[in-house]
């Protein structure tokens, strides 16, 4: 079994700059900081993020406190083009995980975060044109330079792991998967991780604020639900929630993806928190409506 050292939960950033919060350098510093002093070490980017510049601004920080880089992790992605006012040369949306994109992504985020390494690198989505034996060659050539450590996926289908893994090591697969995104527990997605001893982690893993937010259908069975098990556990709804995926035997990583140091906390909380089947089951009818078959 590949032993995991990215760390629960894992925080992630696609919110901190232009899409969301705006962080300044000082302000990419404190959460940084705050995030390290409480022992969350994990960082999730794209290179897309705020229309390609949050690895920059992140990196800012890390280039100001030369003592960062080394405390924690950074998982970044590649093989989205997005039309970007900073990619005039994007003339459609569109995917690209060829040898050569793949190589001078890489160096762009090198470059973006001031770092000779990338702990976690991921092609961002399936790519319909992928080559596998192209991406095999970037993925090694890029692990003998010691330019990234580990390899894997997002959103990718067990068969196209299958397909992607027989020419190159798969390490992770990050998904969508709460309480309210279902699919990975009956899709063969989760399965396929236990198979190959790959790593999930989740992005969404609260649902993108269900408990906030009363659209989903079963959105007061959920809450009934969820309330009636943070009092059981005496703990919260969020960690609850959260419980509900790290109780799946495949080690799910939520990758929580907030501007607040407080759900983070919340979150590594929640790290070693697992529920009774028969509780599991309780949320599961909750969030479908019915009993299982």
């Amino acid at each position: 079994m590949k032993i995991n050292t990215i760390g629960n939960p894992v925080a992630g950033c696609m919110r901190w700059g232009k899409w969301g919060a705006g962080f300044n350098t000082a302000g990419y510093r404190n959460i940084i900081e705050q995030c390290l002093a409480a022992d969350i070490r994990s960082f999730d980017h794209a290179d897309i993020y705020g229309d390609y510049t949050t690895e920059e601004e992140f990196g800012a920080a890390l280039k100001e406190d030369k003592t960062l880089r080394s405390q924690l992790k950074i998982i970044t992605k590649c093989g989205i083009k997005m039309l970007a006012e900073n990619r005039p040369q994007h003339k459609i949306k569109s995917y690209n995980t060829g040898k050569k994109h793949i190589l001078q992504s890489v160096e762009n985020s090198l470059d973006n975060f001031g770092t000779d390494y990338i702990d976690v690198l991921l092609i961002h989505r399936p790519d319909p044109l992928l080559n596998p034996a192209e991406v095999a060659e970037a993925i090694q050539l890029l692990q003998q330079q010691g330019k990234v450590l580990a390899f894997g996926v997002s959103n990718f289908l067990p068969h196209q792991v299958n397909m992607l893994k027989q020419f190159v090591d798969i390490s992770y697969n990050q998904m969508e998967v709460s309480i309210i995104a279902l699919n990975a527990f009956t899709n063969g997605v989760l399965d396929n991780c236990l198979q190959h001893d790959i790593t999930p982690m989740a992005w969404a893993p609260l649902g993108g604020g269900i408990l906030t937010d009363d659209t989903h259908p079963n959105f007061r069975s959920i809450n009934t639900v969820a309330n009636q098990l943070a009092e059981k556990y005496a703990t919260g709804v969020n960690e609850i929630l959260l419980a509900f995926l790290n109780t799946h035997p495949s080690g799910i990583l939520p990758v929580i993806g907030t501007t607040k140091i407080e759900r983070l906390i919340q979150a590594k909380k929640a790290a070693d928190l697992r529920l009774t089947r028969e509780d599991w089951f309780m949320l599961l009818k909750a969030a479908t409506g019915e009993d299982v078959a």
